[in-house]
């Protein structure tokens, strides 16, 4: 079965909440986790990861908090999952990686599966975190 992680899948509930309230509006950790019902540490957790892969910065002080980047219109779930996951791929081979398995000089369905990967990776490139929030 092909799903995303229960990180990402999280992830993309705390992003949420950025794209429903007005451009700009910082998050604390603490208000998030009491708005989505998860557990501080996990949502410290994945707020960290998303800054790191570009998705949130963070500002600490008074009015600090995380935001995010660019607009909500401009992130795509690929780039949320990429910042929470590293690289988007069905199988091994679908990185563009060599030699992850033994199988795959010989394997009957590598070329098949990379085009899936490709398939799965443009639709996930296509849609946005507005578009997911449904307000767009």
């Amino acid at each position: 079965m092909l799903r995303i992680s229960k990180q990402a899948d999280y992830g993309i509930v705390l992003l949420s909440h950025f794209a429903q309230k007005d451009a700009g509006a910082a998050w604390t950790a603490r208000n998030l986790a009491g708005e989505s019902g998860l557990p501080l540490p996990t949502v410290a957790k994945i707020l960290k990861r998303l800054t790191r892969g570009g998705i949130l910065e963070s500002q600490r002080g008074v009015n600090g908090g995380y935001r995010l980047t660019r607009s909500d219109r401009e992130i795509t779930v690929a780039s949320i999952v990429e910042a929470l996951e590293g690289p988007i791929g069905v199988v091994d081979c679908s990185f563009g990686v060599t030699r992850t398995c033994l199988h795959e000089p010989r394997c009957p369905v590598k070329s098949p599966l990379q085009r899936l990967n490709a398939i799965v990776r443009k639709t996930l490139e296509g849609l946005t975190l507005r578009e997911l929030v449904g307000s767009g």
